[in-house]
């Protein structure tokens, strides 16, 4: 890890591990799991403050009985918001009151928006890092003038959920953006990786490519402290060949309605029916309205129709059972240390 993210984030050990800020799936048990494990856990926030503030609410209650965890001008987790559809004087009052250690932003309409987003927080939350998730090398550069973010995320095209529409693999992304960021002054900004990590060997990889810290989504689903489906989590569990079966497509955030998301963005999801459909030439309205029937069901659409949207990243098929998160983050962290100790022998 990095000396600057070290120093700030004490209560974390080396190499970190960070849950991804997934919207309706992390919240505040799995935020505090992993941030007790020595991570950073993340709460996803999207549309309801109200929801947020309770998952807020709840890692508080769990980290405070820590006095090692409760000495810090800001609460040892972090929030993600997206600028796109979140709302900022919603949202501001929300993190005065919990000072989160790390807000991080995702997806705004215009880069423009994270500059304003930014000054905003820092001035209800001083000691709280804004951290901003991007999946190019050109966008990395652009926040990096205009916002001064603590930490760049960057996301591969490997992630689950969403994330830009053209990209690279972190494999190329992580060290063209690290050589562009020095070019132009920015070497001081740590960056993360996000995108297909499951487990240690991915960390290690990572952090050779020049990463500070990791972001995993898809496994942290696998999470007991995760809030999802059981069905969605077992079709998880049963995924393999994350490359085949799953695929980036617009047509996942079409299921519910028009889709909302700024042009830049798609989704990757398992390949489901509704997608199936879709390639074969099915309009959009006939697959609406069986979604809407699929997801009425007790399986919520993830069961036998899997109508539903299952979010996941190429590395699905590494995933094969579901753990505590505080296991996950251990088991990852000794792996990448293990790795990385065995290719310094070579």
């Amino acid at each position: 890890m990095s000396r600057i993210l070290a120093k700030s984030l004490q209560w974390t050990q080396s190499p970190l591990i960070i849950n991804a800020p997934m919207g309706g799936f992390a919240g505040g048990d799995l935020a505090a799991a992993v941030t007790k494990a020595g991570g950073l856990g993340m709460i996803g926030g999207v549309f309801d403050m109200n929801e947020l503030h309770d998952n807020l609410a709840k890692a508080t209650a769990t980290l405070h009985v820590d006095q090692s965890l409760d000495s810090s001008k800001t609460l040892p987790v972090g929030v993600g918001l997206l600028p796109f559809v979140s709302k900022l004087e919603e949202a501001l009052p929300v993190i005065k009151e919990f000072k989160p250690h790390v807000l991080w932003l995702f997806a705004a309409k215009e880069f423009e928006d994270y500059t304003t987003w930014a000054q905003r927080i820092r001035e209800v939350s001083p000691d709280t890092q804004i951290w901003i998730q991007c999946g190019s090398v050109t966008a990395a550069l652009h926040i990096a003038e205009a916002c001064k973010p603590d930490v760049l995320v960057m996301q591969g095209v490997d992630a689950g959920g969403h994330g830009f529409e053209k990209g690279a693999g972190i494999i190329s992304l992580l060290p063209e953006t690290a050589d562009a960021l020095q070019r132009h002054d920015f070497a001081h900004i740590p960056l993360v990786a996000a995108g297909g990590i499951m487990d240690g060997r991915g960390t290690a990889a990572a952090l050779a490519l020049g990463a500070q810290g990791v972001v995993m989504g898809t496994r942290f689903l696998a999470a007991k402290e995760t809030i999802v489906h059981g069905k969605y989590q077992s079709t998880l569990l049963d995924a393999e060949d994350g490359g085949q079966s799953t695929v980036r497509s617009k047509l996942f955030d079409e299921l519910r309605g028009p889709n909302i998301w700024p042009e830049a963005y798609n989704g990757r999801s398992l390949v489901i029916d509704s997608y199936r459909d879709h390639v074969n030439g099915v309009g959009i309205e006939e697959i609406r309205r069986l979604h809407g029937e699929a997801v009425k069901g007790e399986d919520a659409g993830f069961g036998e129709s899997k109508r539903a949207a299952i979010w996941a990243g190429t590395g699905v098929g590494l995933v094969k059972k579901v753990e505590g998160a505080a296991d996950i983050v251990v088991e990852v962290r000794n792996g990448a240390r293990e790795v990385l100790q065995r290719a310094a022998k070579i």
